[in-house]
């Protein structure tokens, strides 16, 4: 059976199709169902506190990953993600990284900001909120933004994905809310972002821990995601407000931060927009975003920094923005290589192959074009 294939048919099959699988699950179980709750009784399983019979509630290592692994998950995954994070990259590769990934974060920054000033931004439109945005607007997809670079963009395109790295995680929804002016205290950066800091560091001292780690970022991936569907009912993806937040979000995060790429770009004198395209997505990862957020909390709380009242508050829009995150994923997913396509095509007539690398020869006053390596 090609189980694996199948999944990844699905626009970022990996996350989203785990986490639906147990939000279909958890929402069976909240049915309640008087014969299934007989039989879990008949087996044995020991009851939840409100007196119910839950499958995934049985106990045991079951119940350790399929229901409360998320953050144990999730910070294994961080940890992995930050071994990837190469800090040698070539000057070329360095700039277009940069200019990438401060576009997309400035931009679902900016949107964030704005939507926090006019709207409530726990509760807003269509249930969106500041989180579920700068989450959904400055995390991408680097497994899509490195095929569609591979096969339409050049050698420096493919190689600012080791910066556009950083988009990647809690990291800069944790900075967006602090200058949003929630109450976060720096153990509660410290105690998210750890993981992430030591697999930089061990990644970056020895390249085999670099490739010893590198599955676990894709492997750790279906896990969390279920064990964050088991937290979630089904109902959040089938709202019909929360299906047309999701939707928006995609719409925001491909014209706005695709947009904002392509007139940086512009500014900065590249010729080829491939790149800014392909990074105008949103991450599948990027729905594990909101837990990390809610842990990071957990801490402030804790501390004292941040109040109980606007704890729930977060610990409430979770789920909502999870599913509103997954729904941008696929769109986004969706979106991204046709855009590429047509800017493929548009650059072609005009005489410009983004396959090729374009450099300003400063002796010579000229500009030069280097064949693409990438694939060879």
């Amino acid at each position: 059976m090609k189980i694996k294939d199948t999944i990844e048919k699905v626009p970022g099959g990996l996350m989203v199709v785990p986490l639906l699988l147990g939000a279909t699950l958890n929402t069976i179980d909240q049915l309640h169902i008087p014969v299934v709750m007989k039989a879990l009784k008949f087996l044995g399983a020991p009851p939840t506190e409100a007196g119910f019979y839950e499958f995934l509630r049985i106990g045991g290592f079951s119940q350790q990953l399929f229901k409360d692994s998320a953050l144990v998950l999730i910070a294994l995954f961080l940890f992995c993600v930050g071994s990837q994070m190469n800090l040698k990259v070539g000057g070329l590769a360095l700039k277009k990284g940069f200019l990438l990934t401060s576009s997309k974060y400035l931009t679902g920054l900016a949107v964030g900001i704005a939507f926090g000033f006019f709207f409530d931004p726990w509760h807003g439109i269509l249930g969106l909120s500041s989180l579920a945005i700068i989450a959904g607007m400055t995390n991408s997809n680097s497994g899509m933004y490195a095929a569609l670079t591979g096969q339409y963009g050049n050698r420096s395109d493919v190689g600012g994905l080791s910066i556009l790295a950083i988009n990647d995680g809690p990291f800069l929804t944790l900075l967006s809310l602090g200058i949003l002016g929630t109450a976060l205290p720096m153990i509660a950066f410290i105690a998210v972002l750890l993981p992430l800091g030591i697999g930089m560091l061990l990644g970056n001292l020895d390249p085999k821990m670099r490739e010893f780690l590198k599955p676990g970022e894709s492997l750790t991936i279906p896990f969390f995601a279920f064990a964050l569907g088991a937290g979630m009912n089904l109902a959040n993806f089938l709202n019909p407000a929360v299906l047309a937040g999701g939707l928006t979000l995609a719409v925001l995060t491909f014209v706005l931060t695709g947009g904002a790429g392509i007139l940086v770009f512009k500014l900065f004198k590249e010729k080829s927009y491939i790149a800014p395209i392909a990074e105008a997505s949103t991450a599948g990862n990027a729905a594990a975003t909101p837990a990390a957020i809610a842990a990071a909390a957990s801490v402030a709380v804790a501390s004292g920094a941040m109040t109980p009242a606007e704890f729930e508050a977060i610990q409430n829009i979770v789920p909502i923005a999870t599913a509103q995150i997954s729904i941008s994923t696929i769109a986004t997913t969706l979106l991204c290589p046709l855009g590429v396509i047509l800017m493929d095509r548009y650059q072609r007539k005009r005489g410009i192959d983004g396959t090729k690398e374009y450099i300003v020869d400063t002796k010579k006053n000229h500009k030069a074009t280097l064949e693409k390596t990438v694939n060879s």
